[in-house]
């Protein structure tokens, strides 16, 4: 670490080792705290207590009772899976932090009792003098107290790709703020780019920058999401129904016809009938499936529960370095003193521009770490080798840093033979402080040509050269007689997927938000060009912090641009929004991004420039940083929403007959049953894997892109869709009923009738699967739409049924009879008129969206 770093005329003394221990008893270590969870059976009871969980194993026990152990041994497994995935989620915040703490060098060389000693970082103590070099990590917050061309990379927690210029402290500064050029204050986890020097540490710990988003982050509580929410409502309230009516049944039974335990086992089918246990399977098994179809668009999930949110998303802030641009600095516009050439056309490359990236190379590093030097490296590889204007052969003499008052860097070059008798000397900097060196009295015109770079949202440089006699070099820089070449205009180049994503969001009714630490002017001109709605309006962080997140949400209904801000500030962004009601989704990369997205309701991270701070807090992963797969990733989130709905309506549809069956029956004294528990679990034979695999792989609807999100507050599944599915039950048991009771006015066997019901029962289940596979098709489409998965539950159910009602000991079990041909054509024809209402009400909404949208 000491490469450079000579300051022994300065007198560093720094602290005693009395000293640092004294600190440390006082303050503890440099590390940041692990966060305090709850111990193993703590989690665990919390897990239990989630009626989801424990209906799962009411219903096992149910199963088990029956003595159907398969069915009851799956369900408790279920238990102990969903268990793990939960506990797992618990870790989530420690592992978070954990992440945060790998960011700090293990190392650090400081000055103690006037030596210089290699340390751990966690030994480091307030007050503690270090020293740091290029390509090193600074190992706690510290002012400057000597640096020499010091710039450090400050992205992890500003987010902006340029380097920040450091300056010594004369003692006055007072507010140690991250981010923006001339300040004496560094911060742990920064990177050294170009420079050495030495600060004194100010903060260790928890007390850093770092340790304030870790803190941040671990204060930040999760959320359960809203459909999590309403499911669990949901589930108590069909449970207490279900155990109601089970025990009404029990009293009944005995009450009409005298056999407790026949009423007992009457109680217990319409329990299994009523009581849903489909519904958590339902959503584990989309949520896995849909993790899995989501990874084919290279977002890994990280938070199963965040697919179904991110099909509702109706605000999605997005950091602007690294994800709307590419993270890296590009030779953009060159200007030439009277004509702009943007080199991003890709062009050709005029021989009138290779002077001034010929001197912008020469006054760079020869391996740079800065990334402006690196781009314009990068154009010299490009264009230039094998021309005059490369000069791999050439010596440097000297080196003329960057400095607060003058701020341009010049390097003095000989040439690689010696034969020539002059010093080349190639300069370049802020364009006003080049245009001084070149002692330039008339400079509107070039001025003129910055601002309109700048309005661009382009980083200006300025390049001059100079030549002089091989004497002793000057002092300072305004010893050279420098020419003016020209301007080399840098830029953060965007994504070139990105504008087209940022419409798609649009279309799909989704508001995009670019939150970035960057000034305003470049911020808005990056607005315009992905396309941001109304990227004239802009709010900085210093507006965002002087308002409470109250006074922050009435405001930030028209502002899609926020500049300028700091961590603190993007979280304080997005409880604005959800306070208005919005579903948040947030993607980052850095450090700073960690408590945005664990605040928001899904936090995207980036897997290839995305810090292990930001992947643990987020719920989804771009694996390849594109941001147009957050589009892919929405369209199935809505696909496997839309299919979650049809899956759960199924099942009320499906669940209101079985339930009319097991129960209706019963008031009638002389009417025989229809249904015992082995009819009821024939029918979760097609139940199951309809819900599970038929409605979640079907394909997404026409309209899903050209529709809004569903509203914060709107229900997964409101009273009116309860209606219609519950109508749709209603239809099946009216028409199963008519043919119940005129197959006992027929003078049908009790066997006959129940098979006769029970075959109508069967079609009418498949019909309505069939038809809720799309609510915006008919029934005709929807054939003509293949489905595999239907195409094998309906071949097997009809194998089962022929089966059971062919063989005689299947026949004799299930209390069935064989029929003949006439009778279960009857039977299926009245199976297939139960579908009739509900494609006559798709046809009537089909034909109110045309006029609506002619």
């Amino acid at each position: 670490m000491g490469k450079n770093t000579d300051f022994s005329d300065h007198n560093f003394v720094g602290l005693t080792e009395d000293q640092v221990k004294e600190r440390q008893l006082k303050n503890g270590f440099n590390e940041l705290p692990k966060v305090k969870s709850g111990g193993f059976f703590q989690q665990i009871a919390g897990i239990f207590k989630e009626p989801m969980f424990m209906l799962l194993i009411i219903c096992g026990t149910l199963y088990m009772v029956l003595g159907d152990t398969q069915e009851g041994f799956m369900l408790l497994g279920f238990v102990f899976f969903i268990m793990g995935i939960e506990f797992y989620q618990e870790r989530k915040t420690g592992k978070a932090l954990e992440a945060l703490k790998e960011l700090s060098t293990p190392n650090a060389l400081v000055i103690r009792n006037g030596e210089e000693s290699k340390i751990s970082c966690r030994e480091l103590v307030e007050g503690d003098l270090v020293i740091f070099s290029e390509g090193e990590r600074v190992p706690a917050d510290g002012i400057i107290l000597h640096s020499i061309n010091l710039q450090v990379d400050e992205s992890l927690l500003t987010g902006e790709s340029v380097p920040v210029r450091k300056i010594e402290s004369d003692g006055t500064e007072k507010n140690a703020v991250a981010g923006g050029d001339d300040t004496p204050f560094v911060f742990s986890g920064t990177m050294v780019i170009q420079g050495n020097g030495v600060a004194q540490v100010t903060k260790t710990g928890a007390e850093t920058e770092i340790g304030k988003i870790g803190k941040a982050l671990g204060d930040t509580k999760e959320e359960d999401t809203h459909l999590k929410i309403e499911l669990n409502s949901l589930v108590k309230k069909l449970t207490f129904i279900g155990a109601f009516l089970c025990l009404m049944i029990v009293v009944v039974y005995f009450l009409t016809r005298g056999s407790l335990l026949n009423g007992f086992l009457a109680g217990l089918t319409l329990a299994m009938a009523v009581i849903p246990e489909e519904f958590p399977v339902i959503l584990t098994v989309f949520m896995a499936l849909g993790a899995w179809r989501i990874s084919k668009k290279r977002v890994l999930t990280r938070k199963s529960s965040a697919i179904e949110t991110l099909g509702s998303a109706t605000v999605l802030c997005s950091d602007k370095t690294g994800t709307l641009t590419q993270n890296k600095m590009a030779v953009s516009t060159l200007y030439n003193k009277s004509t702009f050439f943007d080199v991003s056309k890709k062009n050709g490359f005029p021989e009138e521009f290779h002077e001034i990236i010929e001197y912008g190379i020469l006054s760079s590093q020869t391996s740079p770490n800065d990334p402006m030097e690196k781009a314009i490296c990068n154009i010299g590889e490009e264009y230039l080798q094998n021309t005059e204007h490369m000069h791999h052969d050439w010596s440097m003499v000297r080196e003329y840093p960057l400095t607060r008052e003058q701020m341009a860097m010049s390097r003095v070059y000989v040439e690689g033979n010696g034969a020539s008798d002059l010093y080349t000397i190639a300069a370049k900097g802020a364009p006003e402080t080049i245009f001084d060196l070149c002692h330039l009295s008339d400079t509107s015109q070039y001025e003129a040509a910055i601002q309109e770079m700048a309005t661009n949202g382009l980083r200006v440089l300025g390049v001059a050269k100079a030549t002089i006699k091989k004497e002793s070099l000057p002092d300072i820089q305004h010893g050279f007689e420098f020419e003016f070449i020209g301007l080399i205009g840098l830029s953060d180049p965007i994504r070139p997927e990105v504008k087209d994503a940022v419409q798609e969001c649009y279309k799909a009714g989704i508001r995009v938000i670019m939150i970035t630490g960057d000034y305003p002017v470049t911020a808005q001109n990056i607005g315009k060009k992905i396309g941001l709605k109304q990227y004239d309006q802009c709010m900085t962080g210093p507006e965002v912090a002087s308002m409470s997140v109250e006074e922050l949400s009435k405001r930030i209904g028209q502002i899609n641009i926020f500049a300028r801000v700091v961590p603190e500030q993007k979280l304080k962004i997005v409880n604005a929004l959800k306070l208005n009601g919005e579903i948040v989704a947030m993607t980052g990369d850095g450090v700073n991004d960690a408590p945005a997205l664990k605040a928001a309701h899904i936090g995207i991270a980036m897997g290839e420039r995305g810090t292990d701070v930001a992947r643990e807090a987020s719920e989804l992963i771009l694996t390849d940083d594109n941001f147009s797969s957050i589009v892919g990733a929405i369209r199935l989130g809505r696909r496997i929403f839309d299919n979650l709905q049809k899956a759960f309506g199924y099942v009320f549809a499906i669940h209101v007959p079985i339930a009319g069956l097991s129960m209706i029956p019963i008031f009638f004294a002389d009417a025989p049953l229809l249904l015992f528990p082995m009819h009821v679990a024939f029918l979760e034979l097609i139940i199951d894997p309809a819900c599970s695999v038929i409605f979640e792989s079907e394909k997404e609807e026409k309209n899903v892109m050209n529709r809004p999100p569903r509203g914060s507050k709107g229900k997964f599944f409101g009273g009116g869709k309860i209606v219609m599915t519950c109508m749709q039950g209603v239809s099946i048991l009216l028409v199963v009923l008519t043919v119940y009771f005129i197959a006992l006015s027929l003078g049908c066997s009790e066997e006959e009738v129940r098979t006769m019901s029970f075959i109508t029962l069967i079609i009418s289940n498949l019909m309505t699967i069939q038809t809720n596979r799309s609510w915006e098709s008919n029934i005709f489409r929807i054939f003509a739409t293949p489905n595999q998965s239907f195409k094998w539950i309906v071949s097997l159910a009809l194998l089962l049924l022929t089966t059971v009602i062919t063989i005689p000991f299947l026949r004799g079990l299930f209390s069935f009879a064989l029929l003949g041909t006439s009778e279960i054509v009857i039977s299926a024809a009245a199976g297939l008129l139960t579908i009739v209402w509900f494609e006559i009400y798709k046809a009537m909404k089909s034909r109110q969206r045309a006029q609506k949208d002619a």
